[in-house]
């Protein structure tokens, strides 16, 4: 792997941690700050929204500046966010830093996304974006798991402190090994969103907002589900967490392979219906932990498999416009994580049980599926809108 990769992968593995090890610390935040759980739920949607307003935030404020100089000034905001979420002494603290860490991660993988794509060997820009992403599915491999062991054993806020200190390493390591690359031509604010006029680039953002925010009604829950629903014990969601980050891992590279060989529409579109699919095996087999362990599994393969197709899609429907398009994955992936956690506790709060939230992802991600499909019928199976 090339350096500037690794280098970018650091900084999606910490970005991975940061929005993903809420999941698995969600019972002991709440305990520990005396609230609910689907009140805990706030937190990962208050990443997702962090993640929403910073993309276009960097756009106005930065999109003159080369692209090294973007990735070292996220890496600094994550590194405060991160260090003032491990002090939170209440609700609000928390809730108001985990929107602060949230802030570069949508703009760290807009621009990340333009510079592996010009690094990238001729005919494997799929594959260079999957390996950005990877860093993502190895934080679920290990850093979450790492983080909720962690929580267990000493505090919720040691993940935190974790985060923190990596940040530091991501910014030396984008110091190093990322090359300078100019600004992009600056087209205007309004050239920005140019873009969105058109009918393909939202049919994109649609797909991954509704898709992905499926997976995240029934994943943002997956701890207590496993736990009260399948019968594990909250000592071995830590081995759980590195099964669903396996799955992540896997499904990234996957993802990325296929969509370079058979069209990046179609991989999304075929990959929702699994996703579909899976979802309504985990409402109907909750209780079976094997059949739990395993649809969990296909699920996470499932939301890390559409990333580097849609990321990539949205890319080449937005030229002109790369540094803005590319963040609106992003901000599109979290508005569906934020929407996802709150649709999916709303059945929890009602008293239905935890199996619940994975029904309610099913339509959903539906409605993703449907957004791409319109793409793939309208605009052919790797034409570009």
């Amino acid at each position: 792997m090339k350096k500037s990769l690794m280098a970018l992968a650091s900084g999606t593995l910490g970005l991975g941690i940061a929005e993903f090890v809420m999941m698995g610390i969600l019972p002991n935040v709440a305990h520990d700050l005396g609230i609910s759980i689907p009140q805990a739920g706030h937190f990962i949607s208050a990443y997702a929204i962090g993640v929403c307003v910073g993309a276009p935030l960097t756009v106005v404020v930065a999109r003159t500046r080369p692209l090294k100089q973007i990735l070292l000034g996220l890496a600094m905001i994550y590194i405060v966010g991160n260090l003032f979420a491990s002090m939170s002494v209440n609700y609000w603290m928390l809730l108001l830093m985990r929107f602060v860490s949230g802030l570069p991660h949508g703009a760290f993988f807009g621009v990340g996304s333009i510079v592996a794509e010009r690094v990238a060997d001729k005919g494997k820009a799929s594959q260079a974006v999957a390996l950005m992403i990877a860093g993502m599915t190895i934080a679920n491999l290990f850093g979450v798991p790492f983080g909720t062991l962690l929580s267990n054993l000493f505090s919720w806020r040691f993940p935190f402190v974790f985060n923190a200190l990596w940040g530091v390493l991501i910014f030396y390591l984008i110091w190093r090994w990322i090359p300078y690359m100019p600004a992009l031509p600056d087209v205007g604010l309004k050239g920005q969103f140019r873009f969105l006029k058109r009918l393909a680039p939202w049919l994109i953002i649609l797909t991954t907002m509704f898709g992905n925010g499926g997976i995240f009604c029934w994943f943002s829950y997956v701890t207590p589900q496993m736990i009260h629903e399948a019968g594990f014990s909250p000592h071995s969601m830590t081995a759980v967490m590195m099964l669903a980050g396996l799955g992540m891992t896997i499904g990234n590279l996957v993802g990325g392979k296929c969509g370079d060989l058979y069209g990046l529409a179609p991989v999304i579109r075929v990959t929702q219906m699994v996703m579909v699919l899976s979802l309504l095996g985990i409402f109907f087999f909750t209780r079976n932990p094997y059949l739990s362990v395993i649809l969990m599994f296909v699920c996470t393969a499932c939301l890390f498999a559409v990333s580097p197709p849609q990321q990539l899609l949205l890319l080449q429907n937005s030229r002109g416009s790369e540094m803005m398009g590319a963040a609106c994955v992003q901000i599109a992936f979290n508005l569906g994580n934020a929407v996802g956690a709150y649709l999916g506790g709303l059945p929890i709060d009602a008293g239905m049980g935890y199996r619940y939230p994975s029904l309610v992802g099913v339509f959903i991600v539906l409605l993703g599926l449907g957004c791409i499909s319109v793409y793939v019928r309208r605009y052919g199976k790797s034409a570009i809108g």
